[in-house]
């Protein structure tokens, strides 16, 4: 009895966990240099109207990404200026990168935990046949989870961009603290399009990660599986 409660148990920690790691990992993908190069050279990625080229936003746009993921204070930030010495954040845009990068650090301690504990939950699951099974089954579930998730995502966000937009950014941070001008930095790094695009790279990624686990799950049921009793 103990041991078919942990295998529900690992079956249904995994249906979460799959889902999890795949959106978390997508959004990992995103936040570096060689997904900033392909975003900002597309051919119809928007100018800025207020003067940065292309240079600027592959210089400025890796630095905000990696105050987001390195140790650093808001100085890393704070002490970066035009070339006439005016801060290139206001202290409002600031107090949002500090409010990020709290949310960043956390979803990607997130991330590795949840790497750790798959590690953890695969090894204990392999090592009986009935383990096996559970194993495979929420790997599929979590995987089939996820893409039904982003179905509806896709619909809500065909339907209504910008109360998705506008309620993904009140679930994280107060109301009011993430709002600017267009002729902010933030805005002018990573305007509506970049996030746009943004949405459906992660659901692209996370999707394909769901429908290459449920391939894999099928190869080995057929190899693993099917043969043993």
């Amino acid at each position: 009895m103990t041991t078919t409660l942990s295998h529900r148990l690992l079956h249904l920690i995994l249906i979460i966990l799959v889902p999890t790691l795949l959106i978390l990992g997508a959004i990992r993908v995103l936040m570096t240099d060689t997904y900033l190069q392909i975003e900002y050279n597309k051919p119809d990625f928007p100018a800025d109207p207020y003067g940065f080229t292309l240079e600027d936003r592959l210089k400025l746009a890796p630095l905000a990404m990696q105050y987001l993921l390195n140790g650093a204070g808001i100085d890393y930030l704070g002490d970066q200026t035009f070339a006439d010495g005016r801060p290139l954040y206001t202290d409002r845009e600031l107090s949002h990168m500090v409010d990020v990068k709290h949310v960043i650090q956390l979803a990607m301690a997130g991330l590795l935990i949840g790497v750790l504990m798959f590690a953890a939950i695969t090894a204990l699951a392999w090592r009986d046949h009935a383990g096996r099974v559970a194993w495979r089954l929420g790997m599929a579930q979590g995987a089939g989870l996820l893409l039904i998730l982003l179905v509806a995502l896709v619909v809500y966000l065909l339907l209504d961009w910008d109360r998705f937009f506008d309620s993904f950014h009140n679930l994280f941070f107060s109301q009011g603290t993430w709002t600017f001008e267009f002729s902010d930095t933030l805005i002018r790094l990573f305007p509506i399009r970049f996030w746009q695009d943004a949405a459906i790279t992660a659901g692209a990624l996370a999707g394909t990660g769901a429908i290459l686990i449920l391939v894999m799950i099928g190869i080995i049921r057929r190899r693993v599986f099917i043969s043993q009793p």
